[in-house]
Formats: structure tokens, C-alpha cells, sequence
């Protein structure tokens, strides 16, 4: 089969590979479409650690099943799928308790790093478990199936922040993930919602998915004191980063009013510097937000019922073979670019 190999860091190459063999309990898929995740691109030069080559990367896709093993059950070849990326082991004590996301042992598809290597699907085929398989609404796109993954990212971290009635919520950074809370607030009720971003294209792109104020954040502007003055001084009920930076993370404390709620997605530094006499002293909660958990069928709901408009985002479908130029012009932050999906 043919696929696109991160060769070495930088650098792509379309290279005839052999076609992944199945065990008992997984699917061979055809991939129909496969989306460009920021964290692909991060991974791409090497910063995360995440992506060593040789690899074949890719984890927000879908297709059709081509092949079951022989323990799978409720699914046929034809079938139109997608799929969670990350490969839980079902023993742990967070797997029994629920929290999927959180496995001591988990796997993501696409990933190489110092534990394991899983090749993902940016290739004519892929291998998923059965246990990760999420059908597709009749008639999806299999574009707007591979926006699956994000949405569900987004209402995850929706789900986990307590929303008071009416609230005032703010977003900060509206690359993918923000935009896609943004819309999944909106549909949560929240009375205002405010999105900071340093792009005034995002921005305007925010306000037009639910956004109710924007603020272009820079070194003249001050978004927290801007949130602030929006808010009589008491500071917005909620906050949801989507950066993953100390500049950011710490707009999204300052931010809030006293006993707030500041959920992070973002996750670009390891490290950051906190206001911690703020945080202590005004009593914010501060929580992470991993990936998703059993939220893949919402999330396809919501885009099949166009509640989460996901085609503005998408910003090129093209061939798999244009791979390399596409990672390498969204790497490089190119004006406009947002999703950029690959279709073997």
C-alpha cells in the first residue's frame, strides 16, 4: 500500500509500504480521509518527542471496514467508520472506572515515542482496534467524519468545566479547538461568550460560530483587564485555554471572577509560570483536559445535525500525496490555513 512516511524530521516521502496485517480482535480499514492535527505538526520537527521517525502519522480519520478479525462482532466489511485514536487497555483502574482517556496504558495511533511505535493513517490503510470503532450518521461526508476527533476534543473539555446558568465564558486562543468551543458553548447557553486571540482573522471567524465579544490580545491590549472591565470588575464565570502557553494561561486566571473555573486544552509548552498568590487567593480551579472520553457519538451528532458547523474550517482537501508541501505550509502558519485534510 502507499503512504506518506515522516522519513526524518522535516521531511515526507510517499513510499509503497506492506499492508498491515489484524488481530483478532481489529478492523483493516480504507482510509477515505485523514485530517492534519496540530499535533502532527508539532511533532513533524521534533519538539514534542512524539513523532520519531520513521512513522506514519495521522489519527483523525475515517473509511470504510475492508476487513474484521475474527472476535469482532456488530460491524461488517462496508462499513463506514471512524475512530477514537487513543488505544485504551481496558484493565487499568481507569479504564475500569471509566476514564478511558486517562489509561496508564494507553496508545495513540499515529505516534512514535520512546514506549511504542503505532503507525496511524495517512496511508491507504489502517488498523484500529474494534473497541475504538465509531459509525458514521447516513450520508457524512467523510471529510466532515474526519473532524470527529476535534469536536470531540472540544465538548470534552466543555463537559468537565461546571457551566453556571447564564454564564459569561471566555476562550482563548480560536485556532480549531476554540472555535469548535466556542460553538459548543454557545450551545451550552452561555450568556456571553468572549474569544481572545492574537489573529483578527480567527477572531472574526469566531464571532461569526457564536462568539459575543472579541478581543485581539497584544502587547497594548491587556485581554484580562479588557475581560475585567466587560464584567463591571467581577471577572467572567468560566475560562477555557486552548493555547497551551504562560501568556495564555495566565489570561485565562486573571481573568476570572473569584471562585471561577479555568479548564486547559492547550498544551504547546511543558512548562509554564502561574500566578499562584491569584489563584490561591481568589479560589480558581485549574483543570486539564485530555483528549476525549465517550463523547466521539455526540460529536458526530453535532456535526451531522450542523449544531458544530465544522466546513468553515476545513481549508483544502487534497491528495495524499500532497502531504509533505501541506504539512510544511501549515508549519510554516500560513495566513488562513486551518484543516487541511488528506484523501489517499
Amino acid at each position: 500500500m502507499k503512504a506518506l512516511v515522516l522519513t526524518e524530521y522535516k521531511h515526507f516521502e510517499m513510499q509503497e509500504v506492506p499492508k498491515p496485517e489484524i488481530a483478532e480482535d481489529e478492523v483493516l480499514i480504507k482510509v477515505e480521509a485523514c485530517g492534519i492535527c496540530g499535533s502532527d505538526i508539532h511533532g513533524m520537527d521534533g519538539s514534542s518527542g512524539r513523532r520519531i521517525p520513521p512513522i506514519i502519522m495521522g489519527h483523525e480519520a475515517t473509511g470504510k471496514i475492508v476487513e474484521r478479525g475474527s472476535k469482532v462482532q456488530g460491524w461488517n466489511e462496508g462499513d463506514a467508520v471512524t475512530f477514537d485514536s487513543m488505544i485504551f487497555c481496558g484493565q487499568c483502574a481507569y479504564c475500569r472506572s471509566g476514564e478511558t482517556n486517562l489509561c496508564d496504558n494507553r496508545r495513540v495511533l499515529g505516534v512514535s515515542c520512546g514506549d511504542y511505535r503505532r503507525n496511524g493513517a495517512m496511508a491507504d490503510y489502517v488498523v484500529v482496534p474494534e473497541k475504538l470503532l465509531v459509525r458514521l450518521p447516513k450520508d457524512m461526508p467523510f471529510e466532515h467524519a474526519a473532524m470527529g476527533e476535534p469536536v470531540a476534543i472540544a465538548v470534552h473539555a466543555v463537559n468537565i468545566t461546571p457551566i453556571p446558568l447564564n454564564a459569561t465564558a471566555v476562550v482563548i486562543g480560536v485556532g480549531m479547538i476554540g472555535l469548535l468551543v466556542v460553538q459548543v458553548l454557545r450551545l451550552r447557553g452561555c450568556k456571553e461568550i468572549i474569544a481572545v486571540d492574537l489573529d483578527k482573522n480567527k477572531l472574526e471567524m469566531a464571532k461569526s460560530m457564536g462568539a459575543t465579544i472579541t478581543i485581539q490580545a497584544s502587547r497594548e491590549v491587556d485581554a484580562a483587564a479588557e475581560i475585567m472591565a466587560l464584567t463591571e470588575g467581577r471577572g467572567a464565570d468560566i475560562a477555557i485555554e486552548a493555547v497551551g502557553n504562560t501568556p495564555a494561561v495566565q489570561t485565562a486566571v486573571r481573568c476570572l471572577r473569584k471562585g471561577g473555573d479555568a479548564t486547559i486544552v492547550g498544551n504547546l509548552s511543558p512548562m509554564i509560570d502561574l500566578p499562584l498568590q491569584l489563584l490561591v487567593t481568589r479560589e480558581i480551579t485549574l483543570r486539564g483536559s485530555c483528549a476525549s472520553c465517550n463523547e466521539f457519538n455526540d460529536a458526530l451528532e453535532l456535526i451531522a445535525s450542523g449544531r458544530v458547523d465544522v466546513r468553515p474550517l476545513i481549508s483544502q482537501v487534497a491528495p495524499l500525496e500532497e502531504g509533505n508541501e501541506w504539512f510544511h505550509r501549515l508549519y510554516q502558519a500560513e495566513p488562513g490555513l486551518m484543516k487541511v485534510i488528506l484523501k489517499p
